[in-house]
């Protein structure tokens, strides 16, 4: 039964180990019906617990305790208690001793994908964040850090290959037809870095020369008909192998690095030492069946992967408050990659562009956090778009404020101090300050607060002297509590009526201190004005240029300034998002006149300018499909104080339309002149599907015969996946003949490639077309429908329930009702995956009466169900606790 109350963890009371593991060395023995686990603890007390402790706990779920020896001697009954939870050996115990336990497991049966289970064939692992505990009793902490050797023992010829973290030092054929090999992994590491793999897989191998010379040896490891969609993955291990050295002059540390790639997985991929485990949709790529955005997406989780060596694996976190330390940091790491393997600009918009749509509204919502949470009661819910994306742009805060020859000092000093720790967040901050001689003591108030802070702009201009004055607050989230003025990094430019950006010159500096392009501002208080002198005429200001601080930019601006804008602002990411400020207004303006009953007209201005955008032949095609897409329903739904799901809906929708034939010339050449030509993965080529295929869905939305009529032509003829997923998305969005060919083909074509038809599923619950809504009901019972699979469910029913605003949020309740349904089916399968499925409802009080009434209504239902979990109930508490002020009373 569910615990009604359960006692959440809060950081402040952490407390270091009782005791230290400094050796474990593990034999897995894999059969078909059971796995036996024998483990050898080499323990000791800890000089630093606060208490001395008589008594040794280790975590343990879901074993079957068949041994135990201390010294080599067997333990009885009444030397130790077990419970479902834990083992605790009774004291007194010596300073120093070992311990061996064997236990027996059922990876088979572990459908949560936690811990040693079976992906198809193949024995696999995922330990963080507390897996470890479901394979064998240890302390299964992060602050605790062992050396691992691990021995495995299995029939050889269901599964010839055995692999684990660190190098592998011995082999050997048993005579009852089995096999053992040993590895051994000469680095301390936490049990959530530990990795274990078995079956029939074959490898696709490389060699990396590393700075020093030495040469590693690069594996990805797949299932036999899959060896030929590993070229993109291997080529992307080595580009950021390289990009490593060469930016933060880290090198790697053993002799092999391996990629599993596995179809059952909760997460993206895993950054186990030497041995990552990717969920299969970052590994395998072919142009027949991954897209553009699935060969960007391959390279940016390798690299993240990979660049975790360093920023999670040689350093690591004390405790799991401090996960953004690791996280936030890689993060933004393979941010910085991706951006100099692809387009900098793009890459800085797509990640602005998901941290407004997720994590603002999960900063409102009732799972808000800081970047390092003060409690949980499930840690896997916390791995979040906060403590990952938020984490991400504070560390790139750092790196505005120090530059990157700074950053790169702090970067070096950390690694200096802390090579093979487990510290935290105040650690890093400290590395950073000290290398660079800087002042970040305030800095830490954006680990410490939830909620999107709000950043007032406001301008005046007099005799050539133009007083910007910025001013911080705090959201209306934050109820009662006090905002904490942070240390926030502004970066400005200004344009002179030509378009081209002014000098900067702050009253008080030498005349040499004036330059052109961007200056960084320190905001330090919850006011502060800039005066920026020697100006020849007035300006136009462009504030928060890069995106140099994660918060809500509130400037008045005109429909004349955000046009000027969008056609001039040197700085990419301030010249898009004019634009969608542009058209968020516009589309508000034409929302409010739907819900009025009165004429919806898109402003003849903004579709002026966005022709311009169109014609504008000098902007590269993937930052001109950026500009040319207009904002997301859920965007819009977060710009009002009641989301009005139908008008918004039909608006966005009259909008294209109304663009679509104004610019009908314009989009048509585009679509013709960049489709159809052979395929190739450069980054121009790119440019030019992204081009065509953004006109493409403007022609459908204008005039649904001859888009229609497009799409099917270029969904019968694509000789890649980008091309034909986008056809078929303008086809689901033209109910008749050409949909249903598009969806039958797709299908037929498809239907033994799993990742492909994961596309189908995503690409039909994402529709707006009238009829989707029945069409995803009709989906859910579909035979190739899985609810136990990860990607299955999250394509079709994530997809559905966090992209598909108006018709999750239909008015008769029935998304809703599908949405509880298979979160408490699949909450018995795999916590994690229902928990982030009922996320979708966290928002549930933003909505109208009437449809808060019906959400509060699954909720509850889900609240009721009598084996939930301790994942979902978390999240479902937390929505239904919070109160009108937006005050969470966590139990306990």
């Amino acid at each position: 039964m569910k615990d009604p109350q359960p006692t959440p963890v809060r950081r402040l009371d952490y407390a270091p180990p009782s005791h230290l593991v400094d050796t474990v060395d593990l034999v897995f023995e894999l059969a078909e019906a059971h796995t036996l686990v024998t483990a050898r603890l080499g323990c000791r007390r800890n000089p630093e617990a606060r208490e001395p402790a008589e008594a040794l706990r280790l975590d343990g779920e879901l074993l079957e305790l068949l041994e135990i020896e201390l010294d080599g001697k067997p333990l009885g009954p009444n030397a130790y208690t077990l419970t479902k939870d834990y083992l605790e050996i009774s004291g007194p115990l010596p300073e120093q001793f070992e311990l061996q336990t064997r236990v027996r497991i059922k990876p088979q049966e572990n459908t949560a994908f936690s811990g040693l289970y079976r992906s198809s064939s193949t024995f696999c692992t995922q330990c963080e964040a507390q897996g470890f505990r479901r394979i064998t009793y240890m302390l299964d902490r992060p602050d605790v850090m062992s050396r691992y050797t691990t021995q495995i023992i299995a029939d050889a010829t269901r599964y010839p290959v055995l692999l684990s973290n660190g190098n592998r030092v011995a082999s050997e054929a048993l005579e009852d037809g089995r096999h053992s090999v040993r590895w051994e992994d000469p680095f301390p590491k936490p049990t959530y870095l530990f990795a274990l793999v078995g079956g029939d897989l074959r490898a696709h191998a490389a060699s990396f020369t590393t700075r020093s010379g030495r040469e590693v040896r690069l594996e990805i490891w797949v299932e036999p008909h899959e060896i030929d969609k590993c070229d993109h993955a291997l080529q992307s291990l080595a580009n950021a192998m390289r990009w490593d050295e060469e930016v933060f002059g880290l090198e790697y540390d053993l002799d092999i690095y391996m990629i599993l790639a596995v179809h059952d997985f909760n997460m993206g991929a895993m950054e186990n030492k030497g041995l990552n485990i990717f969920n299969s949709k970052y590994v395998l790529a072919a142009l027949e069946t991954a897209t553009d955005d699935d060969y960007e997406g391959v390279e940016a989780v390798v690299g993240h992967e990979y660049f975790h060596n360093w920023t999670g694996n040689r350093v690591t976190c004390r405790d799991w408050f401090q996960l953004t330390l690791k996280e936030g940091l890689t993060v933004f790491r393979d941010q910085q990659f991706t951006a100099d393997m692809t387009s900098a600009a793009v890459k800085r918009i797509d990640d602005v562009r998901g941290l407004r749509i997720v994590q603002f509204a999960e900063d409102r919502g009732p799972m808000a956090h800081p970047i390092r949470p003060d409690a949980y009661v499930e840690m896997n819910n916390f791995y979040t778009s906060t403590v990952y994306n938020k984490g991400a742009e504070v560390i790139r805060m750092y790196h505005t404020l120090l530059g990157a020859e700074g950053f790169r000092r702090g970067m070096d000093l950390y690694f200096e101090r802390h090579d093979g720790q487990a510290v935290t967040c105040d650690d890093f901050r400290a590395a950073m300050a000290d290398a660079n001689q800087a002042d970040l003591e305030q800095f830490e108030r954006w680990y410490v607060q939830a909620g999107t802070p709000q950043l007032h702009a406001l301008g005046t201009w007099a005799d050539g002297r133009y007083t910007l004055t910025l001013t911080q607050s705090g959201p209306p989230s934050l109820g009662e509590q006090s905002y904490l003025v942070r240390h926030m990094p502004v970066s400005v430019g200004l344009l002179g009526p030509d378009g081209n950006d002014l000098p900067l010159r702050l009253e008080g500096e030498d005349q040499a201190a004036a330059v052109s392009g961007t200056r960084v501002l320190e905001l330090r208080e919850s006011e502060q004005q800039f005066v920026f002198v020697d100006l020849p005429a007035k300006p136009v200001v462009s504030v928060l240029r890069g995106f140099s601080a994660p918060v809500e930019l509130h400037i008045e601006r005109s429909r004349e300034e955000l046009a000027f804008l969008m056609a001039n602002d040197s700085d990419a990411f301030n010249r898009w998002d004019a634009g969608q400020r542009f058209a968020t207004d516009t589309l508000l303006a034409m929302v409010g006149a739907i819900e009025a009953g009165a004429a919806a007209v898109l402003d003849p201005l903004f579709v002026d300018s966005w022709g311009a955008i169109a014609a504008d032949d000098a902007l590269d095609g993937s930052l001109k499909a950026l500009a040319l897409d207009l904002p997301d329903e859920r965007v819009l739904g977060q710009a009002m104080s009641v989301v009005a799901v139908d008008a918004i809906h039909h608006a966005r929708a009259q909008a294209m339309a109304s663009l679509g034939r104004a610019h009908h010339d314009l989009l048509l050449a585009a679509h013709q002149s960049n489709v159809g030509q052979a395929y190739d993965a450069s980054r121009e080529s790119i440019a030019r599907r992204r081009l065509a295929n953004t006109a493409l869905a403007f022609l459908c939305a204008s005039d649904p015969k001859q888009g229609g009529s497009l799409a099917r032509q270029q969904f019968d003829s694509a000789d890649n996946m980008t091309d034909r997923q986008a056809a078929l998305a303008c086809l689901v969005e033209l109910p008749g003949e050409a949909r249903d060919h598009g969806v039958l083909a797709f299908h037929e074509q498809w239907r033994s490639d799993p990742l492909v038809l994961d596309k189908w599923f995503a690409v039909q619950a994402r529709a707006g077309v009238a009829d989707t809504l029945e069409r995803v009901l009709a989906l859910r019972d579909h035979a190739d429908f899985d609810r136990r699979n990860p990607n299955r469910a999250r394509a079709l029913l994530g997809t559905f329930a966090q992209r598909n605003q108006a018709h999750f949020h239909a008015a008769d309740g029935r998304g809703y009702r599908l949405l509880a349904d298979e979160v408490i089916a699949i909450d018995q399968l795999n916590p994690q995956v229902a928990a982030r499925l009922v996320s979708a409802f966290n928002s549930w009080r933003r909505f109208d009466s009437e449809r808060q009434a019906l959400l509060r209504e699954q909720l509850e239902r889900i609240a009721a169900s009598p084996t939930l979990s301790k994942d979902v109930g978390e999240i479902v508490g937390r929505a239904l606790a919070v109160s009108h002020s937006g005050d969470i009373d966590l139990p306990g």
